[in-house]
């Protein structure tokens, strides 16, 4: 039997409108008749009926996630805090798949179809800026620096400083043909040109060259992808001491590659990656990576959507930068005895 509030506030002995104060969790409410009422509750195993709250305010209580690829493990973990976080707010997360494709990634700002969503979590690649001027208002929080200017909330993380960062950690190992996989020209590439920015940064900072001929590109960011680039740069007779892959599963491909090609990493080759993904721990040998901290982005998103769902009009667009971390395993020379050294590079959330 599913229990009501007319039930609980039975069971306590107070009003109806007092447990859904309780249960909203208003501050209003004396201490020893919340306690009454949270007894109740928990005696009738009351659950709320969240189904009808969204629709008493004229919400459904879904939200989505939209991703390019569900299939690039980053996202999947991604997917995984986004839900969790949502739970709390008793939101469903309906997750789509754009493929970067600037006409579903239209579709699914413009809510979807018959408003199906309350808000939305967008990773952009193909939208623009003035595509969300135009869209109806659905509510949105972007994810990255696709859309730098735009009218949505956004979170990201420092790519520039983070490739850095990871670049520099090579060089100070003593490696100096530092090839860079995972390049793109198209405009769908923003993380790309800031990772690739990042990586030249650390470059002229020790004074060492900017040889083209290191930098591989990759048309998509798959494990095979991270393999054709690897194979091409030593067919080339391109000969890197070091390679900083754009992300893991990039990385995968270069570690497959490097073995075939009966090269030892990280003794003839170091190699690091970017997205700390599950399947780079488990790599041989495991994989030094750029961390940015999954769970924060997917909170700080949902708690953005969640401001914005409160109706408040003045509620200035916030663009907020979530921490990363370096995470240094074997694959740059972390001893294989120890689990890996973590270095904190970008320790906090900050407001652009």
């Amino acid at each position: 039997m599913r229990h009501r509030l007319k039930d609980v506030a039975e069971r306590a002995g107070v009003s109806v409108k007092t447990v859904s104060n309780v249960v909203n969790g208003h501050v209003h409410v004396r201490p020893d008749t919340r306690a009454r009422v949270e007894e109740a509750i928990s005696e009738l195993n009351y659950r709320p009926n969240l189904s009808a709250r969204h629709l008493r305010k004229g919400r459904t209580g879904v939200i989505a996630l939209a991703v390019p690829e569900l299939d690039i493990p980053y996202f999947a973990e991604l997917a995984r805090y986004v839900v969790s976080a949502a739970a709390e707010h008793g939101w469903t997360v309906l997750i789509d798949q754009t493929g970067g494709r600037r006409e579903q990634e239209r579709v699914v700002a413009s809510g979807i179809t018959g408003h199906l969503i309350d808000g939305l979590i967008l990773s952009p690649l193909g939208l623009t800026a003035a595509d969300l001027a135009g869209l109806d208002g659905t509510p949105t929080v972007l994810l990255g620096e696709r859309i730098a200017d735009g009218p949505a909330d956004r979170v990201v993380i420092d790519n520039v400083a983070a490739a850095r960062e990871i670049t520099d950690h090579l060089i100070r190992l003593g490696r100096r043909r530092i090839a860079a996989v995972g390049a793109q020209r198209t405009d769908e590439g923003a993380s790309a040109r800031l990772r690739l920015a990042g990586y030249r940064d650390a470059l002229r900072a020790a004074g060492l060259d900017d040889d083209q001929a290191l930098v591989a590109s990759a048309p998509a960011w798959h494990r095979a992808d991270g393999a054709a680039a690897m194979r091409g740069l030593l067919t080339s007779g391109v000969r890197p001491d070091a390679v900083f892959c754009f992300n893991d599963t990039l990385a995968l491909g270069v570690l497959r590659a490097l073995h075939e090609a009966g090269l030892r990493v990280p003794e003839d080759v170091a190699v690091a990656g970017f997205d700390d993904i599950e399947d780079g721990r488990f790599a041989i040998p495991a994989l030094s990576t750029v961390a940015p901290d999954k769970e924060q982005i997917a909170r700080l998103a949902v708690q953005l959507l969640a401001d914005r769902l409160s109706g408040n009009p003045t509620l200035p667009t916030q663009h907020l930068k979530a921490p990363y971390r370096l995470h240094l395993r074997e694959s740059t020379g972390s001893s294989p005895h120890v689990d890996h050294e973590v270095i904190a590079m970008d320790g906090g959330v900050s407001q652009l």
